[in-house]
């Protein structure tokens, strides 16, 4: 037990007393019912956050009235009738030695009425394009007084609930934000005194809720014209009633600048350290910082710096619950690859991990080893591969895994080299050092068939090889040299000094974005109207705007090459047909068909508990969450099979 690293240490924080320096910080997951209401999903997702070691576990920014919900399956502290629920998650998450947090908001402009049922109020009506652009109504000062009451009345229903923590969301650009930003508070009358909101606020959860541990969450920097600079920022929070409050948070951003909210994986880690670190010199409670902290090594860096008394982690426990505890034992942890799947899945509804397939599925979970152990081979060795091959042999399998290339990763491994992810590998890292303590057998550079198979009587085959690009059968394509991104990746041939892309999905997206690193002239076509339209906002919310900054790319978007040249090629852009320069090699990014050329061969072999396909090798795959979920299942219904198979003929041997 690490027990001399500084986030190691208890930290008092007004009338509680942190274990340790780990936060599971507010983060928005849509698990709750759609009115708002805790439920068994989410309180199954807190408690496993407990139980792997974080001393304080917050829920998310909960709505203190209904139109300030944003999000469909949003915690709402709005009316008495959550308090049970959120009571059972209280009693959970306290049975595993953490605290309870719950960060109180409304999300004034960035409300959405399409979710709330409500029109979107604010302290000046100006629309927040970027959910959807609906002219909220300017609140009045007989409402403004009513949303006072509000966080007051949510703030009792949490402490009458037995959680230990409120936070107040004063950052990220939700209404708290809003009065004290310049940006957002355009009024001439007595709250345009722009700490006047927040300090009635603290001051309405003191009264309604005197005892409980309070704290304030804000953004250091908006990062946005007009908006809140750091100097700005600590004038307000100078300005306000911090003698009131238990701990400060610091975060970035707004919605206009969703990049300094969940930062991209290609920025530093820990990189908001520097703007708390004035706080936590100048203040006497508890400052903590978020942002890219997802080692134990930057979090120890922070806290024995002094730059901050805990470090509030979203992403990195979201993928690893049992992150706070290999940090205390110095264990291996499954790592956040900072790709943003979580926060761009939320429009959508309950949010899931890429590298983790049981978060949001916690109570489906597989908790005790196989009751029959069998032997299974697992054909591919990329992401499906080693989580289908890792997941069998958690259970207790024999696994033996099987893949023609030098080493584990497949398609994601030539991934994790491009510019955009720099972050990648360390997934592709921790299934090879698990598969190796878990001592299934890898087969790297082996080519196997059914004939390879066949005497090894395995009892169940898992079938993971993949995808390859569809074939492209144009006019001219002799004339020059023409390969899918993904077997020019695998090449490790040079950047060259210019190229051609025909697609421009994401792959051809981070494909054309590190080649232009190097100084390659890249010119792209792709059907598509948008670059990289399979990719979520925030994944992408730093390369377009690289991309579009950059001379030496030029794109013909809604566009398809009908014929090819030496140096040229013919595109078709809504039916208008014209000759484009497009130099050097031809790169096709046209998505991936599967590769299941042996499942017929393996299903001739009738394995006693069947031949599975997982990942892109099934049609399943297209997302590194999809096709480690895939693989995930199919374990599960290895094990299911192989007990059942055991108990049936358990039952006819007692009949015979």
């Amino acid at each position: 037990m690490n027990t001399t690293a500084s986030f190691a240490q208890p930290l008092d924080m007004g009338s509680v007393r942190l274990r340790n320096r780990f936060v599971s910080a507010p983060m928005e997951r849509n698990y709750c019912e759609l009115d708002g209401t805790m439920t068994d999903r989410y309180i199954a997702y807190l408690e496993r956050r407990a139980a792997g070691g974080a001393a304080l576990v917050f829920t998310e920014a909960s709505y203190v009235r209904a139109d300030g919900k944003g999000r469909i399956r949003q915690m709402g502290v709005d009316v008495d009738e959550r308090i049970p629920g959120i009571a059972r998650m209280a009693e959970a998450v306290h049975a595993h030695g953490a605290l309870v947090g719950v960060e109180l908001n409304h999300g004034g402009r960035t409300s959405q009425g399409v979710v709330s049922g409500f029109v979107p109020v604010a302290p000046t009506p100006i629309p927040c394009a970027v959910v959807g652009g609906e002219m909220p109504e300017q609140l009045d000062s007989d409402d403004i007084e009513h949303l006072v009451e509000c966080f007051g009345e949510a703030a009792a229903r949490c402490a009458e609930a037995g959680v230990d923590v409120i936070s107040l969301h004063g950052g990220h650009g939700y209404l708290i934000h809003q009065f004290l930003s310049p940006a957002y508070n355009h009024r001439d009358d007595e709250w345009a005194e722009p700490t006047l909101f927040v300090n009635r606020v603290i001051d309405a959860v003191r009264t309604m809720a005197p005892g409980i541990t309070l704290g304030l969450r804000f953004s250091a920097f908006e990062a946005v014209d007009g908006g809140l600079d750091a100097e700005t920022t600590r004038e307000r929070i100078d300005a306000i009633d911090t003698h009131r409050l238990d701990f400060l948070d610091v975060s970035a951003g707004n919605y206009e600048s969703g990049q300094w909210i969940i930062q991209p994986g290609e920025w530093q880690r820990g990189l908001l350290a520097p703007y708390a670190e004035p706080y936590a010199r100048d203040f006497d409670i508890p400052v903590g910082v978020a942002g890219r902290i997802s080692s134990p090594e930057t979090a120890e860096q922070i806290i024995a710096s002094g730059r901050a008394d805990f470090v509030s982690m979203a992403r990195t426990l979201h993928a690893d619950p049992d992150f706070p505890n290999r940090a205390l034992d110095g264990g291996r942890y499954r790592p956040c690859i900072a790709c943003n799947y979580c926060i761009d899945s939320l429009a959508a509804g309950p949010i899931p991990c890429s590298v983790n397939p049981w978060v949001g599925r916690e109570l489906e979970q597989p908790s005790k080893p196989a009751g029959t152990a069998v032997r299974v081979a697992v054909v591919g060795g990329g992401p499906a591969g080693t989580a289908a091959a890792r997941e069998l042999a958690l259970a207790g399998h024999s696994v033996d895994l099987y893949d023609e290339r030098g080493s584990l990763g497949g398609d994601f491994a030539l991934a994790s080299r491009l510019h955009e992810y720099p972050e990648y590998h360390r997934i592709v890292d921790w299934y090879r050092d698990e598969l190796a303590d878990l001592n299934v057998t890898c087969h790297t550079g082996t080519r196997v068939d059914a004939a390879t198979l066949a005497p090894l009587d395995f009892d169940a085959i898992v079938l993971a090889t993949g995808g390859r690009g569809p074939a492209i059968d144009l006019p001219g394509a002799g004339t020059r040299r023409i390969r899918d991104v993904r077997e020019f990746l695998a090449s490790g041939d040079p950047a060259p000094e210019s190229i051609t892309i025909f697609g421009a999905d994401r792959e051809a997206a981070a494909v054309a974005d590190d080649l232009l690193q190097h100084g390659t002239r890249v010119v792209m076509i792709g059907p598509q109207e948008t670059i990289a339209h399979d990719v979520g906002r925030r994944g992408k919310i730093v390369l377009l705007p690289r991309l579009a900054a950059s001379e030496n790319l030029t794109t013909y978007l809604s566009s398809v090459v009908t014929h090819i040249e030496a140096d040229r090629v013919v595109i078709s852009t809504n039916g208008q047909q014209r000759t484009v320069p497009a130099p050097g090699e031809l790169l096709v990014s046209h998505g991936v068909e599967p590769r299941a050329d042996l499942l017929t061969e393996l299903r001739r072999l009738a394995p006693r508990l069947g031949v599975h396909s997982v990942g892109d090798a099934s049609g399943d795959g297209g997302s590194l969450h999809a096709a480690l979920v895939t693989a995930a299942d199919v374990a599960v219904r290895i094990t299911a099979a192989a007990d059942s198979r055991v108990g049936a003929d358990s039952r006819v041997g007692a009949d015979a």
